[in-house]
């Protein structure tokens, strides 16, 4: 690593911009997860919510702001003092925080969102950040939509924020519009036409709309930019954000053409991107660059007689820099706790003794069914383990069939208040039977939107993961397990689903 290089921060907006995805929201606990887990990669910022957009957000930038040490946790806030005020109030048991303020700067914006003139704009983007500096030293600015407004009025907004005191200013490609070439155009500009730039560091957020999120992004780091804002996975509105993944690894495989370093622990990547995957039910794409389970495969005959002689030939970072092992089969029945401590360390992961013993016994079962076990059954059972029992409710019993077309279904459940229910129902098919059982024994009955199964790992015995997605009363919801049987995996998902509404009535009659 160049001691010359500079060095950019990453400000992850996992929690905020990429929950914002259709079917990504988290509870409060698997925000935790994630920003504990964002913490142990390095990030230097977390942007963990909009704490006005609602009570449940609030409390979760609160409990991210109380329990996780390290990155700076920065809440999100239009340019009023209401919503700052949830803001500073929300971060304030962070030892170090930062509030974000935005306004649309774009003549597009101006016309149809906020029907405000220049003037206003600039009024009020100065009078978010001076109300912001009131609760904060370390506020961040970003004016909506940069990359379509006019390059002289941009300035003008970035140079008035500055001297407000904001001491970041973000250029937001919101709706993933331009290209690399004309973006390293609008810094070139800034950095010439606003005298001072140098009071602030400028920062970078793409939306990936026309697939060149992380390209722009770069360029901008080319062009000045000290903060790269970005999701694990890219996950994010429309087309998703850019991929930190991507992003720090090419600043790490081309730190000699980028001149610019990280503090990302890279080999912390691979599991960060299964488990916001695994939270979020949203699948990474086998030729998904850098953590693709294809990234480091090589199949044709000239490629893998390059890769014996040297791997350098066909492979510019190694597997191991990502967290990526090289093994597939891994373990079996008979293989003890160390060989599975020892391979979920390998694999990025590390438990507590409480949750070790979770997997290692989930992992003798498992391994009774099956003849071998791969990496991503050793993953399920790790990440299934570190979740916990969401609750209230469990399923204690199900028994599935089929007759004359007819799917059959009963299920047992058990209350946390000490309820045990048992239902029988019949469907179009045995998973269709579970599901409406389980709603005669809630009393829920929310409606099935999309229901997803694909397999974890290698073989005819193979884990198959379900996912169930769900609308009840104008909010969506998203439920998933992993088993060798697939219906009742799909069980798993939709009773997760249940536990989800009625943590979410819960929640709403307490507030």
């Amino acid at each position: 690593m160049s001691p010359n290089a500079d060095r950019v921060m990453i400000f992850d907006t996992t929690l905020r911009d990429g929950e914002q995805s259709p079917g990504c929201s988290m509870t409060q606990p698997e925000k935790l997860r994630v920003a504990k887990a964002l913490a142990d990669l390095g990030v230097d910022v977390i942007e963990a919510g909009f704490p006005a957009a609602s009570p449940g957000d609030w409390e979760s930038v609160n409990a991210v702001a109380r329990e996780v040490e390290g990155p700076i946790i920065c809440g999100l806030a239009r340019c009023n003092r209401g919503d700052i005020e949830k803001a500073a109030s929300a971060l304030r048991p962070a030892a170090r925080h930062r509030i974000h303020v935005f306004l649309a700067t774009s003549a597009i914006h101006r016309e149809y969102k906020l029907n405000m003139a220049k003037e206003e704009i600039l009024r009020n983007a100065v009078a978010g950040v001076k109300i912001a500096r009131e609760f904060c030293e370390d506020i961040e600015f970003s004016p909506e939509d940069a990359s379509r407004t006019e390059l002289d009025f941009l300035a003008q907004v970035v140079e008035a924020v500055i001297d407000a005191g904001a001491t970041t200013v973000n250029i937001p490609d919101t709706v993933g519009y331009t290209v690399p070439h004309e973006f390293a155009e609008l810094f070139r500009y800034l950095r010439k036409n606003v005298r001072n730039i140098d009071r602030a560091r400028l920062s970078v957020h793409c939306h990936d709309d026309l697939g060149m999120a992380v390209a722009n992004s770069l360029m901008a780091v080319v062009n000045g930019a000290r903060q790269v804002e970005c999701t694990i996975n890219g996950i994010g509105e429309r087309a998703g954000n850019c991929s930190l993944e991507e992003v720090v690894m090419a600043l790490r495989t081309r730190e000699t053409f980028f001149n610019a370093r990280t503090g990302i622990h890279t080999e912390r990547l691979y599991p960060v991107s299964r488990l916001v995957s695994s939270i979020t039910g949203m699948p990474i794409p086998r030729n998904k660059a850098v953590v693709g389970e294809n990234a480091f495969a090589h199949e044709s005959g000239i490629h893998q007689h390059g890769m014996l002689k040297h791997a350098s030939t066909y492979e510019i970072m190694r597997p191991q820099d990502v967290g990526l092992t090289r093994s597939s089969l891994v373990l079996g029945k008979h293989s003890g706790r160390h060989a599975l401590r020892e391979r979920i360390r390998e694999l990025g992961f590390e438990l507590d003794d409480a949750e070790f013993a979770r997997v290692f016994e989930e992992f003798k079962v498992l391994a009774d069914r099956k003849k071998e076990l791969f990496d991503g059954d050793i993953e399920a059972l790790v990440l299934r383990a570190e979740g916990g029992d969401q609750g209230p409710w469990t399923l204690s019993g199900l028994r599935t069939g089929s007759q004359g077309g007819v799917g059959e279904a009963t299920v047992s459940l058990q209350h946390a208040d000490g309820r045990k229910v048992e239902r029988s129902a019949t469907g179009d098919g045995p998973v269709d039977a579970a599901f409406k059982a389980i709603e005669q024994a809630t009393g829920l009955n929310p409606k099935l939107r999309k229901f997803e199964l694909r397999s974890l790992s290698e073989g005819e015995d193979a884990q198959g993961e379900a996912v169930v997605y769900v609308d009840f009363r104008d909010r969506s919801y998203r439920g998933a397990s992993a088993t060798t049987d697939i219906v009742e995996s799909a069980t798993r998902a939709f009773l997760e689903v249940i536990n989800r509404i009625e943590q979410s009535q819960r929640a709403q009659a307490v507030a």
